[in-house]
């Protein structure tokens, strides 16, 4: 009898376990990757646009200004795609410009205001910007989204207090995360 409900209830237990501490499960990970937000609030069943695959692939290679317009055209297509609005806000910071950046991460959290992806990478533009006050206010906003400590709170939390330490000297750059 206990192996028969270890059996119908561990499976269902861990499941809930891994969603707590945002594990991606095969069934519910999708889309952004590092630029997405861990499956969270993705649709499986619609086909995954090529040319955002391609954006996505050019990001991975440093190449951000060919993902650039790339991305352009998935958000023309599809307009309430906030992963492709956070990749295209990725991509213009990490191709230099840091100002254009954030009203495309500012569209991807009107889309998904708990897209933590978005959180973390203004709050980088911001550092980039000297603008500190503003980016604790995206630390302060994955510090209430992640249940348990997630990768873009730790990040951003690291690249604040890289800032602070050094008296604004050193921030997040074009060339690094």
């Amino acid at each position: 009898m206990m192996t028969l409900m270890r059996r119908a209830i561990l499976p269902g237990l861990l499941a809930l376990l891994a969603f707590a501490v945002g594990v991606p499960i095969p069934a519910m990970a999708a889309g952004g990757g590092g630029g997405g937000d861990g499956g969270r609030g993705s649709s499986d069943s619609k086909p995954e646009d090529p040319q955002y695959a391609e954006a996505v692939r050019a990001i991975e290679a440093g190449q951000f200004a060919k993902a650039i317009p790339l991305l352009d055209g998935v958000v023309t297509r599809d307009p309430n795609n906030a992963d492709a609005y956070n990749w295209l806000g990725y991509a213009t910071r990490r191709n230099g410009n840091a100002a254009a950046s954030i009203p495309f991460y500012e569209k991807a959290l009107a889309i998904d205001p708990k897209h933590r992806g978005a959180h973390e990478y203004m709050g980088e533009a911001y550092l980039m910007l000297d603008d500190l006050p503003k980016a604790k206010e995206h630390l302060k906003t994955l510090d209430k989204l992640c249940f348990f400590p997630c990768s873009q709170y730790r990040d951003l939390k690291k690249a604040v207090e890289v800032y602070e330490k050094s008296g604004g000297k050193l921030k997040p750059t074009a060339s690094a995360n």
